[in-house]
């Protein structure tokens, strides 16, 4: 559909503050950043949406109602 409803560009997932912790991964590398959120426990992380930019980490922290986010590199 081209002319459909504009899909947001944050993709849903089921955050739990409980169990996860917001995180921004950081390649030294190529400084890609990728955001998501790790597990407390296991230290798996999830990834949500690729950060091409600020607004990007804007979005994201407003989808999910952050005030702050870590980052690892």
């Amino acid at each position: 559909m081209l002319f459909g409803k504009k899909k947001s560009k944050v993709p849903e997932y089921p955050y739990d503050p409980e169990r996860e912790r917001p995180v921004i991964r950081a390649s030294i590398c190529n400084g890609e950043q990728l955001a998501g959120f790790k597990d407390r426990k296991t230290g798996e992380f999830h990834e949500v949406m690729f950060l091409a930019d600020g607004n990007d980490l804007k979005l994201f922290m407003e989808a999910f109602g952050l005030e702050h986010v870590d980052k690892e590199y």
